[in-house]
């Protein structure tokens, strides 16, 4: 019997620490095996600066913020290259401020992108089916349409955002339902519109509504898709009790990296996008939180949102809004390693 897809996820997802030199550089991933990753999530840990999402299928030089509407920028010292086993920076300080602490999530897709004409419009696919991650790029028609996705299954999360206007981060998630759609770029509750088309997305294809922020006419557009692979990628729900003795939540594999919303209001940022990894903090209780939708500093600091990283899952060990009122939770996690692997091997807890 198989228990796994994927015996060792740092082949295609991999967190890296690094403190900023000021100085062209590269940053060297240090998992089981190389990977030349494709999308690069980067922050600055110890003080307030943006995120900047960065990826190969758009260029090193192209930053997206997923705590902002605004449109993509450009900035030719941000990520310089995706190389085989890590990426090289240039100087910015959103990147490598001298004496500045920093983090890096790194997906693995398909390398270079190539056309896919499933949907009713042509986009550029990277995609890898083993991982179930792709980065999809299309223009708009300005018409309810389909996007060709690349992974031969259906992916359960997809993240889009126009490259050319200020408009939202739109963040479908199966535990949702594709009536609905969360925005990453804030604290906001679950919405209901026809972002998605009202149409589930298949093993080809997903749905977009005609409307300019996610189809507009001419507008060029990126999204991240997300199929689930046993023993490396969970996304689900959970609900929370108040309690510090929080519910578990059961993944099948040790987490390298979980991040989950409310899908209720919240107020005064109390229920933002959560992020937590493997490397930030190395031990039990996990406290070392950034917010995808805030640019603030990390949070290392009091009961804010403890969470504890086991072998097969992740449980709350605190009762903030955050992580764990009593309001439902969507998440996303990746592995570090799955809690058996193909061959019947164990994974033990840190």
């Amino acid at each position: 019997m198989a228990y796994t897809t994927i015996d060792d996820p740092s082949a295609y997802f991999q967190t890296v620490l690094w403190t900023g030199n000021g100085s062209a550089r590269s940053i060297t991933l240090d998992g089981n095996s190389d990977m030349q990753p494709d999308w690069v999530w980067l922050k600055r840990r110890n003080s307030a600066r943006n995120h900047a999402l960065l990826d190969s299928v758009r260029g090193g030089t192209k930053q997206l913020i997923s705590n902002s509407t605004a449109a993509e920028g450009t900035d030719a010292q941000l990520i310089t290259s995706f190389d085989s086993d890590g990426f090289s920076l240039g100087t910015s300080n959103d990147c490598n401020s001298s004496g500045d602490t920093f983090v890096g999530w790194n997906w693995l897709a398909g390398g270079t992108a190539s056309s896919n004409t499933d949907g009713s419009i042509t986009s550029t696919v990277s995609a890898s089916t083993d991982a179930g991650f792709s980065i999809v790029s299309w223009t708009g028609n300005g018409s309810a349409a389909t996007i060709g996705h690349g992974l031969g299954s259906a992916p359960k999360v997809v993240i889009i955002k126009s490259r050319d206007n200020a408009h939202a981060w739109f963040v479908g998630h199966e535990s949702l339902g594709w009536t609905k759609y969360m925005t990453l770029e804030n604290a906001n509750a679950i919405n209901d519109d026809v972002i998605w088309n009202d149409t589930a997305p298949t093993s080809s294809v997903f749905s977009v509504g005609g409307y300019s922020s996610t189809n507009g006419s001419g507008v060029k557009f990126i999204g991240y898709c997300f199929a689930e692979k046993k023993g490396y990628s969970k996304f689900g729900s959970y609900t929370g009790n108040n309690n510090a003795d929080g519910p578990f939540v059961f993944t099948g594999f040790l987490p390298a990296f979980i991040m989950m919303k409310s899908t209720s209001t919240g107020g005064d940022n109390a229920y933002s996008w959560s992020m937590f990894d493997n490397k930030r903090s190395s031990y039990n209780i996990e406290r070392a939180m950034l917010k995808a939708n805030l640019s603030d500093a990390e949070y290392t600091s009091g009961s804010n949102a403890d969470v504890d990283i086991l072998s097969n899952g992740f449980k709350m060990r605190a009762s903030p809004n955050e992580t764990n009122g009593a309001n439902t939770y969507i998440y996303m996690a990746f592995a570090e390693s799955p809690f058996v692997t193909s061959t019947g091997i164990p994974t033990t807890a840190r």
